[in-house]
Order: structure tokens, then C-alpha cells, then sequence
């Protein structure tokens, strides 16, 4: 399993989970997050090798539409990426301001 795939897949689902069922719920974290194999959560479900990849393979693109359609994941991403341009522009241009450079703490906290 390609190591980006993966981490894209739980991103997504920290994202998204919630709009999931139970089940889809149970086997995208065994997999991805529990590295399970299929056979293993197959066992685990008492259903077969191929339900289980089905329903995976479903799930995925579920979260794939679901941030297609909402862009939570991507808007998050550019945000970090704004805040760490604006916290380096902070620290180079106003390394004495307390008051900046707090208000820019608050705002990378909030997302930890």
C-alpha cells in the first residue's frame, strides 16, 4: 500500500468520519489506521475477503466525494500553510512584538 494513499485516506477519515456508518467506520480504521489486513478484519467481521475490500474500496471514494463537494481537507492544508508563511514573516519582521507573535500562537493552537 503506497505510503501517501494512506495518509490521505486518514486524513480524510479524521475529516470526514462522521458522515460514515458504524461499519465503514470500523473497517477504514482497521485498515488504514490498525494496518489490518483484509483477512484479518474478514475474521474479525465474519464476512469475506472480498466484502471487506468492496466496502473499503466504497469508503474511499465516499471520502474522496466528500471532499470533493466540502474541500475541508484542502482548505485545512492551505491554512497551515498560510500561517506558517505568516509566523515566519512575524518572527523575521517583528521579533519583539509579544503581542503579534501570541496572537499568531492562538491561531496554530487552535487547529492542534
Amino acid at each position: 500500500m503506497e505510503i501517501e494513499k494512506t495518509n490521505r485516506m486518514n486524513a480524510l477519515f479524521e475529516f470526514y468520519a462522521t458522515l460514515l456508518t458504524e461499519k465503514q467506520m470500523n473497517y477504514m480504521e482497521l485498515y488504514y489506521a490498525d494496518d489490518f489486513s483484509l483477512g484479518e478484519i474478514a475474521e474479525e467481521y465474519s464476512v469475506s475477503r472480498q466484502a471487506v475490500y468492496d466496502n473499503i474500496k466504497r469508503t474511499e471514494k465516499i471520502l474522496e466525494d466528500y471532499e470533493k463537494k466540502l474541500h475541508l481537507f484542502s482548505d485545512y492544508i492551505v491554512r497551515e500553510e498560510q500561517l506558517d508563511e505568516l509566523a515566519l514573516y512575524v518572527k523575521e519582521h517583528y521579533p519583539k512584538d509579544e503581542t503579534l507573535a501570541g496572537m499568531v500562537q492562538e491561531l496554530q493552537d487552535l487547529d492542534e
